[in-house]
């Protein structure tokens, strides 16, 4: 909520206020006809959802990280199987592997923009090795350019993970959720896409894969009560759906806003003393800017979060423990150090304030607090 802060690290009820409008039908619309599960506007939004990336379909389901996970078991990934991911993302990315039964091998991210470090990945690569997945982390395409030739290379699948990056794209005009075999993203409220609660979507263009995904999401059937395999039940519901493709129309729109917010960020802030901010790559069409991470190799981050929070701007670090040295995943025996720039990223890195909604008179109080909080 936002009524606790000057600025909130997202304004999710403001954004709702202004779309009821047009929410308060679509919902009626689902409560009157009472189609909860697989109602009409599930298949809607999964041709909506497909149509405004360019992907050929959209399987919606229950989470961001149920649709990595069915990715992988949609392409037979499982025991015995590893796949590359990055060390400094949320743990969803590990756990998905994990869920589908292989291994998540990690490695390093890069301080320019904490995306997957490509370089590293080669090293990483075993016999066992079935997919690499990028994290299009904060909102900026991983360099694909430097990976799919490396799946090519060695005949792996290109898994994105693509929860932060809803309508970002590469230089070539190609979106995230069309760069690999398939990409997984996550409504989680607070996403540029965000639900009224849980749910997520796979795109691909691969319709053996579509296939299997629809048929693992709803206990391995097509046909009620007709089961051709050991399936699940992880079903975006109709309601969330119906929300979600009111929601599309906007995406465009609060993607440019944000970059509104970042560019009033960088102008701010452009000479402020031992402040790294976000750097776009030289292969990066459209950040999309889910979140502003700054870097203060020169302060505690953690005094200069306090500072701010003091003075009614709401910060979040993402993420302070990277997944190595996570004790759920102790068992694949990193060691402290392994991942050196995921570890201090982790240490220093803050997450500023930033939704569509934003005025340029909040940003310019968020930069004013940091300012003193650095002095």
């Amino acid at each position: 909520m936002s009524a606790p802060f000057k600025v909130p690290f997202q304004d999710l009820p403001l954004q709702t206020a202004q779309l009821r409008a047009e929410l308060d039908p679509v919902i009626d619309r689902v409560l009157q006809h009472c189609g909860f599960i697989h109602g009409k506007e599930c298949a809607e939004f999964e041709a909506a959802f497909a149509a405004a990336l360019g992907a050929k379909h959209a399987v919606g389901l229950g989470s961001g990280t149920d649709a990595l996970q069915f990715i992988c078991r949609g392409l037979g990934i499982g025991a015995g199987d590893e796949v590359i991911t990055v060390a400094n993302s949320f743990i969803a990315s590990a756990e998905a592997v994990s869920y589908a039964g292989a291994k998540p091998v990690l490695v390093d991210c890069r301080l320019e923009d904490y995306l997957i470090d490509s370089d590293a990945i080669a090293a990483a690569i075993t016999p066992r090795t079935k997919a690499i997945m990028p994290v299009h982390l904060y909102g900026q395409p991983a360099n694909i350019d430097a990976i799919a030739p490396l799946c090519a290379k060695h005949g792996l699948h290109l898994i994105e993970d693509a929860a932060q990056a809803h309508g970002a794209k590469l230089k070539d005009g190609r979106y995230c959720g069309t760069l690999g075999t398939a990409a997984g993203f996550s409504f989680y409220p607070g996403k540029n896409l965000g639900a009224f609660g849980d749910g997520g979507a796979v795109t691909t263009s691969d319709d053996a894969l579509d296939r299997k995904l629809r048929l693992l999401r709803n206990w391995g059937s097509v046909v009620k009560y007709h089961h051709e395999v050991k399936g699940y039940n992880s079903r975006l519901d109709t309601l969330q759906a119906a929300i979600l493709h009111v929601k599309l129309e906007h995406l465009p729109l609060w993607n440019e806003r944000r970059q509104h917010v970042a560019a009033w960020y960088r102008e701010n802030l452009k000479d402020c003393p031992d402040l790294l901010l976000p750097q776009e790559m030289p292969w990066c069409g459209r950040h999309v800017y889910h979140l502003f991470v700054v870097r203060f190799p020169a302060h505690d981050r953690d005094t200069v979060a306090k500072k701010l929070l003091a003075a009614g701007v709401q910060t979040v670090v993402h993420y302070p423990i990277p997944i190595h040295r996570q004790k759920a995943y102790a068992e694949l025996g990193y060691r402290p150090g392994a991942f050196p720039q995921a570890e201090q990223a982790a240490q220093s890195i803050l997450s500023l304030p930033m939704f569509p909604e934003m005025t340029r008179a909040q940003c310019d109080y968020v930069c004013e607090q940091l300012r003193a909080a650095l002095k």
